[in-house]
């Protein structure tokens, strides 16, 4: 029997995991929940419904796993825990100051519904959480370095678009060069945010807006910009479309250590991803960590999880005997 998945919310996500379910023979697509009127939404798996979210709690006995694709700002806060108590729940709430109270409200939920919830899933925190966790373990003296991009960071983009005489515009986060030669070096450098990353603005601008205040609202803002070196360049509408309409991403993390009764030996882990689209990958781990859920809780677990406490045999459609022969 397929494990059957539902998805909450259609956008970039949600459309992700769909194309993530259909690359796994093992789960099938049974519903996508959407906010908007239903008959307005098309998606690519024709057996899959499509639902208004208030009907989803009559599926509670006919779905395994719910994705959750809202974002981490307004909409997983109120929603996962809320689906928590009636499905095993995945999400990829990625505020990572706000982990412990969203772990915690999620706890309570999902042992009280005896599901199983794992959040904050994706590749930063996710995958890049596991390789931090794995470099600590095995060289507890020393440094943790992680670099970002290049790629489009959409949180960004979106606070240039609140820019009064912004019609659109991408942002890209940039590893500064000379930083990731030294960490790689073995240099072990103290570096200060604006010497890790830079950022480079792409921006369409309303016809007559005045270009230099756009450009200092946006090398000034608080929080995305002021702490970097940042670029922006104006350009027209044909332009982005054509130049920038992806989504790519990626990122490195490092962990430098030494070894030996004098440290007298140094060495260097470094992991990382090039991701053409960053919705799509992260949309592929979701996909995985649902399929750990659905074990965990055939096991009888519940309550909230991270990536941290996930075997990694429960996220791959093996058996035992087959990663031992196959991987190991």
């Amino acid at each position: 029997m397929a494990i059957k998945v539902g998805i909450v919310g259609y956008g970039n996500l949600g459309k992700g995991v769909e194309c993530a379910i259909k690359q796994n023979p093992d789960m099938e697509l049974a519903a996508v929940f959407t906010r908007r009127d239903p008959a307005s939404l098309s998606v690519l798996t024709q057996e899959a419904k499509v639902c208004s979210i208030e009907e989803a709690e009559e599926w509670r006995e006919k779905i395994d796993v719910m994705i959750l694709c809202g974002g981490s700002a307004t909409d997983l806060p109120e929603q996962t825990p809320e689906f928590a108590r009636i499905f095993n729940v995945i999400d990829s709430f990625d505020t990572h100051a706000k982990i412990p109270e969203h772990f915690a409200e999620v706890d309570e939920a999902a042992k009280a519904g005896g599901n199983v919830a794992i959040i904050s899933v994706g590749w930063d925190p996710g995958l890049f959480s596991l390789n931090r966790l794995y470099a600590n373990a095995i060289l507890p003296d020393g440094n943790d370095y992680t670099f970002w991009g290049k790629g489009v960071s959409q949180g960004h983009s979106d606070a240039i678009r609140r820019i009064e005489g912004v019609k659109d515009a991408r942002q890209y986060t940039i590893p500064v060069e000379s930083a990731l030669d030294a960490v790689r070096k073995g240099e072990n450098p103290q570096l200060t945010t604006r010497q890790k990353h830079t950022r480079e603005c792409f921006v369409v601008a309303d016809e007559g807006a005045d270009l230099e205040k756009i450009e200092t609202e946006i090398k000034t803002m608080p929080n995305y910009f002021a702490d970097y070196d940042t670029t922006v360049h104006f350009i027209s509408e044909e332009e982005l479309q054509r130049d920038h309409a992806g989504i790519p991403h990626g990122g490195f993390v490092f962990r430098s250590g030494k070894t030996g009764w004098n440290q007298e030996n140094s060495h260097i882990i470094e992991y990382s991803l090039k991701l053409d689209s960053n919705p799509e990958f992260t949309s592929s781990v979701l996909v995985a960590y649902a399929r750990a859920a659905f074990r965990m809780k055939q096991e009888g677990q519940k309550g909230c999880k991270t990536v941290f406490d996930v075997a990694p045999a429960y996220l791959i459609n093996k058996s035992g005997e087959e990663i031992r022969k196959t991987l190991l």
